[in-house]
């Protein structure tokens, strides 16, 4: 063995010796550049983000967190460590300690300088029932700030505080639509209150919707790897060139290496209007869609369209119920853009000009047609997603993956039917218990535990009367032909 190991080493010549070091010099200098560009992202970016801290209003949280359609998407330990903490300011308030001599700040989350006049883009959740926020920059200076304008539907906000001279650090905004999967992702924040952490991680994936149980939110998310925890909502995602490509708002998990950030064309869009109006006013059509795709049984009944999404119901006080689209059209493009799912054509009609007409192209049992919808703004009276959550946590129609409508005339000529007393099904859950049990957009509840229903409420009310672990029997109707199903609590 030895012999041998004297015979390499008397046959390595200089000159391969000399090269092999050169590889190795070259390896270094490539892994010492990139080690670099990493540091040149943090140092660069890090006088952008600030930390956002917070003192909630009185009574704020005292309802359960759980009504926070982001709370189900926290890690366990984390929603107990928050319910601790809410538990402990109610019991200060009950005591009559409520008041300090400074004010006692009950959440922490992150944000991003967008303007130099002192515009601080954020999440909705982070600023969220505040009475007062402390903004702090990575120097050291403290601002306080006030609310610009929220939009609950993408969960952003703009914050604002006055430089008072200061100069900020305006963050570099990236076109996201260009951020390519498998790219360098570096997100900083403020996670469990360690202000300026870092991470790095790669784009894991574009476009992710259906992360958020609630089919108002906006949802086209970006999926990294980076490690995102709580604390970071509102900070930057940024690429290897110190650009914002997104805002961190969600996590699935701790340490599952799954997180999501909002896309930052989107989030500049929003914010412009935050900034300008105090708020974002959304064209939309007011239509219920699946994906043709997902839709086997109806995919199979046409013949010459592919991809699109499906009308499956038409509200008789939307825009689209004045315009000649009909449940069971399929939407392809709008404007010439093409569509395959809901939030593409969210994305697709969101920024159009509300009442000029857009043209739809529609396929309608065989034949391609155009459609022309005057977009209305999103009603003021539209519920908050928070509003909306809490009546679907009494509304026990939501557990089951129903939506439901009361029946009016315009409905039912709709839907093709008679006017009948119940309640219509305007969408089903995919993969919920009423799926499950074979409910469809267009099925008439007509009774629960043999009690007529004649609206939602009122369904709501009989099935908190039923003890749903043992079932509640469904009496309805379908295309005409009445059927039962027992809905049962099974505990998912």
């Amino acid at each position: 063995m030895f012999l041998s190991l004297v015979m390499v080493l008397m046959s390595s010549t200089p000159a391969s010796m000399a090269a092999e070091a050169r590889k190795n010099s070259t390896v270094l200098d490539l892994a010492r550049q990139l080690n670099q560009a990493f540091i040149d992202v943090a140092e660069q970016v890090s006088p952008s983000v600030v930390v956002v801290q917070v003192v909630h209003k009185p009574g704020h949280g005292d309802q359960g967190n759980e009504e926070n359609p982001f709370y189900e998407m926290l890690p366990p330990e984390f929603r107990r460590r928050l319910e601790e903490e809410r538990d402990k300011q109610r019991k200060e308030r009950e005591n009559g300690r409520k008041f300090h001599r400074r004010p006692v700040y009950s959440g922490e989350g992150s944000g991003v300088v967008i303007r130099k006049e002192g515009y601080i883009l954020t999440n909705r959740h982070v600023v969220d029932g505040v009475e007062k926020i402390l903004v702090r920059l990575k120097d050291g200076q403290e601002f306080d700030a006030e609310v610009r304008g929220v939009d609950v539907q993408s969960d952003l906000a703009v914050i604002k505080i006055d430089p008072k001279g200061a100069s900020l650090t305006v963050a570099k905004l990236a076109d996201s639509d260009k951020t390519r999967v498998g790219e360098f992702a570096i997100a900083i924040g403020a996670p469990f209150l360690l202000d300026y952490s870092v991470t790095f991680g790669h784009v894991s994936a574009k476009g992710r919707s259906d992360i958020i149980v609630d089919r108002l939110m906006d949802q086209d998310f970006i999926q990294t790897d980076a490690s995102i925890n709580p604390g970071n909502s509102g900070g930057p995602l940024v690429n290897i060139d110190g650009e914002v490509i997104g805002i961190n708002t969600l996590i699935r998990g701790m340490s599952t290496g799954i997180g999501f950030a909002i896309p930052i064309n989107f989030a500049r869009e929003v914010s412009d209007k935050l900034i300008s109006d105090g708020k974002f006013a959304r064209a939309y059509l007011g239509v219920a869609v699946n994906p043709l795709k997902g839709d086997n049984d109806y995919r199979d009944l046409l013949t010459g369209v592919k991809d699109g999404v499906v009308i499956t119901a038409i509200p008789p006080d939307g825009p689209a119920a004045k315009s000649d689209l009909k449940p069971g059209d399929v939407i392809t493009a709008v404007e010439g853009k093409s569509v395959s799912t809901a939030q593409q054509l969210r994305n697709e009609v969101r920024g159009k000009k509300i009442g000029t007409p857009i043209t739809l192209d529609v396929h309608r049992f065989g034949k391609n047609i155009k459609v022309k919808v005057k977009p209305e703004a999103w009603p003021d009276e539209m519920p908050s997603v928070l509003a909306r959550r809490q009546s679907e946590s009494e509304d026990k129609a939501s557990k089951f993956g129903l939506e439901l409508q009361a029946l009016t005339k315009d409905l039912a000529e709709q839907y093709g039917m008679e006017k009948t007393e119940g309640v219509l099904v305007t969408e089903v859950e995919r993969g919920s218990a009423a799926e499950r049990k074979g409910l469809k957009p267009g099925d008439v509840i007509t009774e629960v535990n043999g009690k007529p229903v004649s609206s939602p409420k009122q369904f709501a009310q009989l099935m908190k009367a039923a003890d749903l672990k043992k079932g509640a029997v469904i009496l309805y109707k379908t295309k005409g032909t009445s059927k039962i199903e027992v809905l049962r609590d099974d505990g998912e």
